[in-house]
């Protein structure tokens, strides 16, 4: 159990040090076909070094998959209805390769405020 304290640190290098662990890459014995068995516990999301440009110019698209459905949401509304853990919990996952691994690496992860 590795936990990394989020305050006063940067949005994006606190989350690709994040990924890397949970892949297992600061390990000796790294295989990339294998999950990294390293659980990683955030702490002081809520806290983190998180310009007020970014703030207002980031935006998470989702998509219904219906004529019209396409929905944009800025990164203070998402901090505000889900909390700042979401937006840590999208930029790991956005950090993570894309295959049958990323789910169960995220479910190594936990993060509180």
């Amino acid at each position: 159990m590795i936990t990394i304290d989020a305050q006063n640190k940067s949005l994006g290098r606190t989350a690709s040090a994040v990924a890397k662990i949970l892949m297992g890459k600061d390990t000796v014995g790294y295989q990339p076909h294998m999950p990294g068995g390293a659980k990683v516990t955030l702490i002081n999301v809520s806290k983190a070094k998180i310009d007020a440009k970014k703030l207002s110019t980031t935006f998470y698209e989702r998509y219904s998959g219906y004529p019209g459905g396409l929905t944009k949401e800025r990164m203070d509304m998402l901090a505000a209805r889900k909390g700042y853990a979401e937006i840590f919990s999208l930029a790991i996952r956005g950090m993570l390769p894309i295959n049958k691994h990323r789910d169960i690496l995220m479910k190594n992860l936990t993060i509180t405020e």
